[in-house]
C-alpha cells in the first residue's frame, strides 16, 4: 500500500533529517548510473496524459487556503481522477515552512500534509509530480549569494528525498519551477545556464544517492524559466546528456503567443501567427529532446490572460487555442498539464466552470475537433434577413447536424453545407431570431468526431459612448453596448505616438488598461493605463466584435480627465459656425433673458442626469471591487 513505510514519529524524522544533512556535506561529485524504470520512460510520460496542476494551494505564500481555494480532500482528488485526468502536479512552496539555517528543517505538520495528499493521489491511480515552486524567488539571488542559496536548496531536497524514498515510481520529483536569476524573464546569460546546471546537478545527485526507490525515480528538469526557446532547451539538453541517466524528463511551460495570450497589440483571435507559435515551440522541443529519447512534459499550460479573468480572451478563440494546443502536443508525443488555480475545475462543486474548455481538451486527446472562423454572428435589428455565410474549420471531420435546443435543423431548408462553407438561410434567421437585443439563438453544430461547436446569433444595435469626467485613478466611459461586446481599444496621442502601457503598440491590453462592464454599461480605464499617459489629448478607438469602431477623446491635465465624443464636438462646432454666419449676414439672433434661461435649462438637466448616472456607475464599481476584495 502506498505510504506503508511512513515514519510517523516527529522527533525521529527530525533526527534523521539532521543526520542526512550532516552526511550530505561529505558527499562528492560522483556520476550515478541509475537503472531504467520498468518499461519505456517515454511510455511512462505518455501514460500521464492528460495532467492537471493543483495551483494556488500548497504553492501559496501563506497557508493552503490563503489564495482562495478550499482545503484539498480525498474526495476532490478522486473527482479529478473521475474526470479522466491521469496525472497531477502539486506545486509546493517550502520557504515559509522551513526552520532556520543551516538545517532548514521542514515543519513536521506540513510534511505530513503533503504526504497525505500525495498518498490520496497515488491511491486514486494518478501519477504525481512534486517540486519546489515559488522558492524560486530566493533562488533569484543565486549569482550574488551562491553558497547560501545552494546550501538551502540542497537542505530542502535532502529532506524531501527522505520523506518519499520508499514511494513508488509513479511519484516523480521536479527540481525547481521556472528557475530564473534576474527580473528579466527574457534575458539569456551564460552564468544563468551555469547556475541552473549546478542546481539540476545537485538535485540529481541528492536524489540518486538517497536510497530506496529514489535510485531510479523519474526526475524532471526545467529549462531557464521553463521556456521552450532554442537556447534554453539546448543548454538543458547538455545537462541531461552529461548526467547520463535514462530516467530524466525535460519540462517546459507554454502560455501561448504573448499578444494573443493577454489580448494585447490587437491580436484578439487565435490567428495563424498564434498557431505557428505553438508549432515552432513544440517542434523545437521535439527535435531537442523527444527525438533524442528524452521525454517532455509541458508542466503548465493555459493563457496568461486567465490570471485576470477568463473573459480576457474571447470564448470561441480560447476553444480554438485549446483544441490546437492539445492536438499538436499529442502529435509531438508530449504530455501536458493544465494550470488551474481554481478558475477551471471548481473544487467545491466538482464541475467545470467552462464545460466547453474541458470537452474540447478531452476530445482532442484522440482526434481533432471542428470549429469556425467565429462563434458569433451579429445581426442588426430591422434589417431584411439575408443568408449568412460561416467558414468552418472542419479539421478532417464532417458536419453531421445543427440543433437549436432540441430541434434538429433541416439541411437544404434551414442551412446548406458546401465543403467548409456553411450557409444559414435567410428564412430560418427571419423566423427564429427575435428583434430583442442580445444573444437570440444558439446553434449547436455536431460533427463526425470531436466536441460540438456553438454558434451564437446575437442581435445588436450600433453601440454609443457618452461624455465623462473623472480622474487618473478612476475614469469610466459610459457605453451603450446595445448587445455588442468590446474586443480591444487603441490609444494614441493627438500629436502622434502611442499612449499608455506597451507603447510599442496602439492597442492596449484587455483587463490591464481597460475593462468593459456589460451590466453597468461602462468601460473602465484603469489607473495602470493612466500611470503611463502624459498630459494632453489622447484619441481612443473602441473596437467591438460586431466590427463597429467608436472614437473617443481624452483630455488629461494633472489628475483630471475629461472624455468627449469627437462626433458631438464636430456637430457643436458646425452649429456654432452656422450661428456666426447668420449674425454676420445681419439676421436677428438676439433673445430675451427669459428665452436664454429657458434654452439653458435642458442643458443643466442633461448634466445633472449625467452626474447622477455617473454616481450610480461609480457606486457599482466600488461595490464590485469591495465584493472582490
Amino acid at each position: 500500500m502506498v505510504g506503508a513505510a511512513r515514519i510517523t514519529q516527529g522527533k525521529y524524522i527530525s533526527i534523521l533529517m539532521i543526520m542526512v544533512l550532516v552526511i550530505g556535506n561529505f558527499y562528492t561529485d560522483v556520476r550515478i548510473h541509475a537503472e531504467p524504470i520498468e518499461g519505456s520512460l517515454q511510455q511512462y510520460v505518455e501514460d500521464m496524459q492528460p495532467g492537471w496542476n493543483l495551483g494556488n494551494t500548497f504553492d501559496a505564500a501563506g497557508e493552503e487556503t490563503s489564495w482562495g481555494n478550499p482545503v484539498v480532500t480525498e474526495e476532490f482528488i478522486q473527482a479529478l481522477r473521475d474526470q479522466g485526468y491521469r496525472s497531477i502536479r502539486i506545486p509546493i512552496t517550502w520557504n515559509h515552512r522551513l526552520g532556520s539555517d543551516p538545517e532548514y528543517i521542514i515543519q513536521e505538520a506540513f510534511a505530513d500534509r503533503i504526504r497525505e495528499v500525495v498518498d490520496w493521489s497515488l491511491d486514486a491511480g494518478l501519477y504525481v509530480m512534486i517540486n519546489i515552486h515559488h522558492d524560486s524567488h530566493w533562488l533569484l539571488n543565486m549569482e550574488n549569494e551562491r553558497e547560501t542559496v545552494m546550501e538551502k536548496y540542497k537542505a530542502v531536497w535532502r529532506q524531501i528525498t527522505l520523506l518519499f524514498k520508499d514511494y513508488p515510481s509513479k511519484l516523480m520529483f521536479e527540481s525547481i519551477n521556472e528557475p530564473r536569476f534576474s527580473d528579466d524573464w527574457n534575458k539569456d546569460e551564460p552564468v544563468y545556464f551555469e547556475m541552473l546546471d549546478e542546481l539540476n546537478t545537485a538535485f540529481h545527485q541528492i536524489v540518486r544517492s538517497s536510497g530506496g526507490f529514489n535510485a531510479t525515480r523519474p526526475l524532471v528538469l526545467p529549462t531557464v524559466t521553463a521556456s521552450p526557446s532554442e537556447a534554453r532547451m539546448r543548454e538543458l539538453y547538455k545537462t541531461i546528456e552529461r548526467l547520463d541517466d535514462p530516467n530524466l524528463i525535460a519540462t517546459i511551460h507554454y502560455y501561448g503567443y504573448y499578444p494573443f495570450s493577454v489580448n494585447l497589440g490587437g491580436v484578439t483571435t487565435f490567428d495563424e501567427t498564434a498557431r505557428e507559435d505553438i508549432v515552432q515551440a513544440f517542434d523545437r522541443a521535439y527535435d531537442t529532446f523527444v527525438a533524442r529519447g528524452i521525454p517532455v512534459i509541458i508542466g503548465e499550460f493555459g493563457l496568461l490572460g486567465f490570471d485576470k479573468k477568463i473573459e480576457t480572451i474571447q470564448h470561441g478563440e480560447i476553444l480554438k487555442f485549446l483544441e490546437f494546443f492539445t492536438y499538436y502536443a499529442r502529435e509531438k508525443r508530449m504530455t501536458h498539464m493544465l494550470w488551474d488555480n481554481g478558475q477551471h475545475f471548481d473544487r467545491r462543486s466538482y464541475t467545470w466552470n467552462n464545460p466547453a474548455f474541458y470537452e474540447v481538451m478531452m476530445a482532442s486527446l484522440n482526434g481533432r475537433s471542428s470549429n469556425a472562423a467565429s462563434d458569433s454572428i451579429y445581426l442588426l435589428p430591422g434589417e431584411e434577413a439575408e443568408d449568412v455565410l460561416v467558414k468552418l474549420n472542419l479539421n478532417g471531420n464532417t458536419l453531421t447536424g445543427i440543433k437549436v435546443d432540441d430541434r434538429l435543423l433541416a439541411a437544404g431548408d434551414d442551412y446548406m453545407i458546401s465543403g467548409d462553407q456553411l450557409t444559414l438561410k435567410a428564412d430560418f434567421l427571419r423566423g427564429h431570431v427575435p428583434e430583442a437585443l442580445g444573444e437570440s439563438v444558439t446553434l449547436t453544430c455536431t460533427f463526425s468526431a470531436g466536441a460540438d461547436w456553438k454558434l451564437h446569433v446575437i442581435r445588436y444595435d450600433h453601440p454609443t459612448v457618452q461624455k465623462a469626467i473623472g480622474t487618473r485613478s478612476m475614469f469610466i466611459i459610459p457605453v451603450n453596448y446595445n448587445g455588442d461586446k468590446l474586443a480591444t481599444m487603441e490609444a494614441v496621442y493627438k500629436g502622434g505616438g502611442n499612449a499608455g502601457p506597451a507603447s510599442w503598440t496602439s492597442f492596449k491590453e484587455y483587463g490591464h488598461s481597460f475593462e468593459p462592464d456589460y451590466k453597468l454599461n461602462l468601460a473602465d480605464l484603469t489607473s495602470e493605463f493612466f500611470n503611463e499617459v502624459n498630459d494632453g489629448e489622447v484619441m481612443l478607438k473602441l473596437h467591438f466584435w460586431s466590427g463597429a469602431v467608436l472614437d473617443y477623446r481624452l483630455s488629461v491635465s494633472g489628475s483630471k480627465v475629461t472624455g468627449t465624443v469627437p462626433a458631438d464636438e464636430a456637430d457643436a462646432q458646425e452649429q456654432t459656425e452656422g450661428a456666426d454666419d447668420s449674425a454676420q449676414a445681419g439676421e436677428e439672433t438676439s433673445v430675451s433673458d427669459g428665452e436664454t434661461a429657458t434654452q439653458d435649462k435642458p442643458n443643466r438637466q442633461i448634466y445633472w442626469a449625467a452626474g447622477i448616472a455617473l454616481l450610480f456607475i461609480a457606486g457599482g464599481i466600488f461595490y464590485k471591487k469591495f465584493r472582490k476584495g
